[in-house]
């Protein structure tokens, strides 16, 4: 495994080996045989959102990251990882991949906490990058805020996206809210009734459906929420809160129904109280997969 040192001397002399890792990497279906998948995502950083629980930097060490997501990614049913150019490069470089899912973040120019943060606007992978560097995938945030204009730009980005994604034959992955500003900062609305029209909305975007994925919240009445789409789901981990059995227990409920198929899941996993990553990461593949491959 390359360490941190070997990934800036690289970066620094030799760059071009970072295109040929993402040429030699070993590629795998996008699903297996049970049809799920469990990625760990890792975009949070690009968007200043370094957080978890009551550390405000505790993905401020990007050797720690790496670390923590090279764990995650040798365990057994892990399918992937979710990640911005930076980190998918390192990855690759460490062989991290191989056999692995990659599915490129897109859209992070909303910054946390910025005046700017409903503005999504495609600050890292484009469709052709993902298409070109021999991704999986590429992931879009859509937040719609009916208040703010610049909604109406990420919503006819994201579909550019998701239209030219199909045209190369690969995953869309939209993770669709309604959003609202209160106190000067984003919220996402989580009740029942939103997240239904927040389906619909992105459900609707570009010119084919036939690779787009959807990335949503465990909430409330959620059989009822995904009656509201025939696109296959991956649930999201969302803020880690309160204690991880409760969090295992609804995303096992969750993962009972029928249009799920798996999990994204990134601070959950990747950093749990006690801070053992790789049984972490056993119990949701175990609660994915059903047994770990």
């Amino acid at each position: 495994m390359i360490d941190a040192a070997r990934l800036t001397e690289i970066r620094a002399r030799e760059p071009e080996l970072i295109g040929r890792a993402w040429q030699k990497r070993s590629r795998r279906p996008l699903t297996g045989d049970d049809g799920r998948l469990l990625i760990v995502a890792a975009d949070h950083p690009a968007r200043g959102a370094l957080g978890v629980r009551d550390d405000g930097a505790a993905m401020a060490s990007r050797t720690g990251l790496l670390d923590r997501l090279a764990t995650a990614l040798s365990r057994p049913g892990v399918d992937g990882v979710l990640g911005t150019p930076d980190l998918l490069d390192d990855l690759v470089l460490m062989g991290a991949l191989e056999d692995r899912i990659a599915i490129g973040s897109m859209n992070r120019g909303g910054l946390q906490g910025s005046v700017f943060e409903l503005d999504d606007r495609f600050t890292a992978y484009t469709a052709e990058a993902v298409a070109a560097q021999g991704l999986d995938g590429g992931k879009a945030l859509a937040r719609i805020c009916l208040d703010d204009p610049g909604s109406l730009r990420t919503l006819e980005s994201t579909a550019a996206a998701v239209t030219s994604l199909a045209e190369h034959s690969l995953m869309a992955m939209i993770e669709p809210f309604l959003t609202v500003r209160q106190d000067g900062r984003a919220r996402n609305l989580l009740d029942p009734d939103s997240v239904i029209r927040s389906i619909h909305i992105a459900s609707g975007l570009g010119a084919s459906s036939a690779y787009t994925w959807l990335k949503l919240p465990v909430v409330d009445q959620l059989d009822r929420v995904l009656d509201a789409t025939t696109l296959p789901t991956l649930l999201l981990g969302g803020d880690p809160q309160g204690d991880p059995h409760d969090t295992y227990a609804a995303w096992g409920a969750a993962l009972t129904l029928p249009a799920v198929r798996g999990l994204v899941v990134g601070r959950t996993l990747l950093y749990p109280p006690g801070g053992d990553v790789a049984a972490a990461v056993d119990i949701a593949a175990g609660l994915v997969h059903g047994s770990v491959r």
